[in-house]
């Protein structure tokens, strides 16, 4: 305040006096009326003034102001002019140019007033409340005051906001907004809101921001759209940029897949308007945010796995074959396209498979390359396809191989229709531009970076420098360049040619004996770099000096003393003799030493902004920094240290062989041993479900036991239901002897009632003789009529008869025939009784037959059902017999691995066998009840 005080005081008078007379007046109404209306006019008025008077508006006026939206706010409009007011006091946006004594005084009014408003919290508390309101005329002017305080003091006001209760969630309730002019400034809020800040970032993210801007962004018209697609990528970015949870929740929530829309472009690319262009770009590099090398490798890995699979680097790769694309949009492209596939196998292969639409068609690395060693193309294209070139041989073994096999003999297409990236490498690499040279060399380097293989297989290429000369190797080529320095005349840097293949050949001869050994076999060599490296040249050549000790170093330290010309110990003395060992230690030195080399080790990505900064590659840093040391150790060690470090290699190295063949035999052990487990797992699991078979079976068993048994009884109630009015004995139906005797009794029936029959039979013949008899008079001859085959009662009637005829006595007569009448109807009776005896006989005759019919049919389904059960029990039988067996069977095996375990010195848990033989026991003695079932 006295800082503001002062400059006011510093002012000339004049015509300001009486407008500072005027503000104080209008701040005085604002302090002091009671009525409204008068109130808002002076807000109004000191709202017109604070443009101009800004300084005097802010000095007199704020506290006063923040007073109003404290107590005012049931009037919008009175509301809305303070606010007005307080931004134009505290943003620059509106600040008008002042003259020239006063700029320096006033340059940083708005940071001074935005610490004079936050000074109280309360106050940015209150501007969050207002930002509640729906009313435009309220909500807008707040999110402009709240953007400019957090522009003028950024993490202040941030914190403020971050300890506000439900601060940041009602900042997020502008992106819903239907009016497109507040939503549009508060993505432009949560910009300010979001930088450098990680905990407003997670916040803000899990708010749902990223659905909300990805939203916006399809409504605006993706790529297509204007500025507020913009806004809302640059807000992206914030919230994605080192930030590796909000990158993870990103990827989760698959909105990788919804960026892939950005990317769908056109065959007719010509005339994009330059907010396209922007648009573009600012997608490409949020891309990049999320595959960034720089993120950690599990989370670069996954969102690159992600792209691939929906689609995103094929629609990258689109882009960067079409035509008609802008310069820089295809430059950021090659970038993108470049991380995406950086290290990861599948999305590697992919774009080696890539193919330019060209006739005939050829492979996109091919075209990219071409790009690379034309000098012709943008320096930050061929910058652009390097990296992409570097990017697709990392961690890629088989890309390596594939670029190396390029320059093979037995590769190299004969018909001369088509080029190959070897040859294209090899025409970079001993071109006339300087910049080509160090590109394609720095290319093939990574083709050999950390593949021992292909440094082996690159030994094999030879080339035809001339018409009538014999071949050469590379690496006599690239050496005989070398040697030339500057006699070849060519265009740009004059070390960058030099600096390019001396990488080139410390990448190639590290780790690699018999590279080395080629290298050394070249008589030329060594004198060439010791003649370097004691020169006592410019600062220029200082860098090549340093790169010439540090390829004679690789030579010394990976020389495998092949060659008695140039063993450790010779080129050693060579050094001490033809340069000194300081002064040798010193040139390397110069290396790490270089404002280049520091630069170039911080990112992957060679990031240039012009040729001659062009000088070291990322990885060519880790090479120097892993063998600067041990080279500068080596160099010291006498020739007895030699010997006894050769010695103690060699123990080491069979100690590291003893303990790679045990090692190797753990391994296998391990492996053995992890199969065992898997086996005796799955015969555990073999074993439980043949137990649960078995279980399951012998349920089986007993349910139709119980069910056999169910239908024993049930058929003997039926029996004993049916021939319960018989005999009283139980009728089976199943034995045999039973059925005999049923048949007996029917038989015995049978004879039985034919007898009766014939009784009966004669029964009536002799009541028809009676009656013809008694109608004639009871004459003699109705004895006559009498069948012969009853002579008693015959006899009994003669005698009746003659007993009148002799004594003549009618008395007598009439009593005879009274009793033959009374002899003739009780003959009549028992032959009514006979019938009736005979239908009761035959009645049970018919009941006893319908008996025998329905035993017979129920022994029939009965025994119909007993030889279903006897099969079922005899399936059981086998298979719980085969089931048994198959136990025995996995208990030996499970025995034999239990041996296998504990000969291996692995701990077994000894079972129970009592227990195990007393359920074998068990099982046999159900088997033998089955048997009998």
């Amino acid at each position: 305040m006295n800082f503001l005080r002062g400059v006011m005081g510093g002012q000339s008078a004049g015509p300001q006096h009486t407008e500072a007379e005027t503000i104080q007046k209008l701040c005085d109404r604002v302090a002091s009326s009671t009525l409204l209306d008068d109130r808002r006019n002076a807000v109004r008025a000191l709202k017109s003034l604070s443009k101009k008077y800004r300084l005097e508006v802010g000095i007199q006026a704020m506290e006063h102001l923040i007073h109003v939206l404290q107590t005012d706010r049931s009037d919008s409009e009175i509301i809305a002019y303070a606010l007005d007011t307080l931004y134009n006091i505290i943003s620059n946006d509106e600040e008008e140019e002042l003259e020239e004594n006063s700029t320096r005084q006033s340059e940083d009014l708005g940071s001074q007033f935005t610490e004079i408003f936050i000074k109280q919290p309360e106050n940015v508390t209150l501007l969050l409340s207002l930002l509640e309101e729906f009313d435009f005329h309220v909500r807008w002017p707040g999110v402009r005051l709240l953007t400019s305080l957090l522009k003028q003091l950024g993490p202040p006001v941030q914190q403020i906001i971050l300890v506000s209760p439900m601060g940041v969630s009602r900042l997020m309730d502008l992106l819903a907004d239907s009016r497109e002019i507040i939503r549009n400034d508060g993505v432009l809020l949560l910009q300010a809101l979001t930088r450098s800040n990680g905990a407003i970032q997670k916040i803000v993210a899990f708010e749902n921001a990223f659905e909300r801007l990805l939203d916006i962004i399809t409504e605006e018209g993706n790529s297509d759209g204007g500025i507020v697609v913009e806004d809302c990528l640059i807000l992206l970015q914030n919230l994605l940029k080192t930030n590796n949870s909000n990158q993870n929740f990103f990827k989760e929530g698959s909105y990788i897949q919804r960026m892939k829309p950005w990317f769908e472009v056109g065959e007719e690319n010509s005339g994009w308007s330059a907010q396209k262009v922007t648009n573009l770009h600012l997608m490409l590099q949020l891309v990049r945010v999320l595959v960034s090398p720089t993120n950690p490798p599990g989370a670069t890995s996954s969102c690159q796995k992600a792209m691939f699979q929906c689609g995103l680097l094929q629609q990258l790769c689109t882009i960067l074959m079409a035509t008609g694309i802008p310069a820089d949009i295809l430059t950021e492209t090659i970038n993108t396209v470049s991380e995406v596939i950086r290290g990861c196998q599948v999305n590697q292969d992919y774009f080696a498979s890539v193919n330019a639409p060209s006739n005939p068609p050829r492979p996109a690395i091919v075209v990219l390359l071409m790009s690379m060693v034309n000098e012709r193309q943008p320096f930050v294209l061929r910058c652009a396809v390097l990296y992409c070139f570097q990017c697709f041989l990392y961690k890629n073994e088989k890309g390596q191989g594939e670029i190396v096999a390029t320059l093979l003999p037995s590769t190299i297409d004969a018909t001369g229709n088509s080029v190959s990236a070897g040859q294209l490498l090899c025409g970079g690499l001993f071109s006339t531009d300087s910049l080509s040279n160090w590109c394609a060399a720095v290319a093939l380097a990574h083709a050999l970076q950390g593949n021992a293989t292909q440094k082996e297989q690159l030994l094999r290429v030879q080339l035809a420098t001339s018409i009538g000369n014999p071949p050469v190797s590379l690496l006599q080529q690239c050496t005989n360049i070398l040697s030339q320095g500057d006699k070849i005349d060519r265009r740009g840097s004059k070390i960058q040619t030099r600096v390019g293949l001396l990488m080139l050949l410390c990448t190639w001869l590290s780790n690699c004996p018999i590279a080395v050994t080629h290298f050394l076999h070249n008589s030329a060599n060594v004198p060439f770099l010791t003649g370097q490296i004691a020169e006592n040249l410019g600062e220029e050549e200082q860098l090549v000096q340093g790169l010439c000790a540090l390829l004679l170093g690789i030579s010394i330290y990976f020389n495998d003393n092949s060659l008695e010309n140039y063993t450790k110990e010779k080129l050693k003395q060579l050094i001490e003799k033809r340069i000194g060992k300081e002064n040798f230690i010193e040139k390397l030195g110069f290396i790490s030493k270089h404002e280049l080399y520091s630069r170039a080790s911080q990112k992957p990505q060679p990031n240039f902004p012009s040729p001659e900064y062009m000088i070291f590659d990322h990885e060519f840093t880790k090479l120097v920094k892993e063998l600067e040391g041990v080279i500068t150790k080596a160099i010291y060690k006498s020739s007895e240290e030699d010997k006894k470090e050769e010695e103690v290699k060699k123990t080491l190295e069979q100690h590291d062989n003893i303990v790679t063949h045990y090692k190797n035999m753990i391994r296998e052990q391990d492996l053995q041993l992890e199969e065992l487990k898997q086996q005796v797992s799955t015969l555990k699991c073999q074993n439980e479900q043949l137990q649960t078979a078995v279980t399951q079976q012998a349920s089986q068993i007993q349910q139709h036991k119980d069910q056999y048994n169910l239908l024993k009884v049930q058929l003997g109630k039926d029996n004993h239901h049916q021939g319960s009015h018989g005999d009283g004995a139980q009728v089976n139906g199943i034995q045999p002897e039973e059925i005999s005797r049923l048949r007996e009794e029917i038989e015995e029936l049978k004879s039985q009632q034919a007898l009766l029959q014939g009784q009966l039979a004669e029964k009536d013949s002799l009541i028809e003789n009676l009656k013809s008899s008694q109608a004639s008079g009871m004459s003699e001859q109705a004895s006559a009529t009498c069948p012969p085959r009853d002579p008693e009662q015959v006899a009994e009637l003669k005698q009746a008869k003659s007993v009148p005829v002799e004594g003549e006595s009618e008395h007598v007569s009439a009593a005879k025939t009274t009793d033959v009448e009374g002899r003739l109807s009780a003959l009549l009776q028992e032959t009514k009784e006979l019938k009736n005896e005979i239908k009761a006989l035959s009645e049970e005759r018919t009941a006893i037959q319908k008996q025998l019919d329905s035993s017979n049919s129920t022994i029939a389904i009965l025994q119909t059902e007993k030889d279903k059960l006897d099969l079922e029990v005899t399936d059981s039988k086998k298979e719980q017999d085969d089931l048994l067996v198959l136990l025995a069977d996995q208990d030996q095996k499970i025995l034999s691995l239990k041996s296998k375990l504990k000969d291996l010195g692995h701990p077994v848990e000894e079972e129970d066998e009592s227990g195990d033989q007393e359920d074998d026991d068990d099982e046999i003695d159900d088997g033998d009840k089955d048997q009998d079932i």
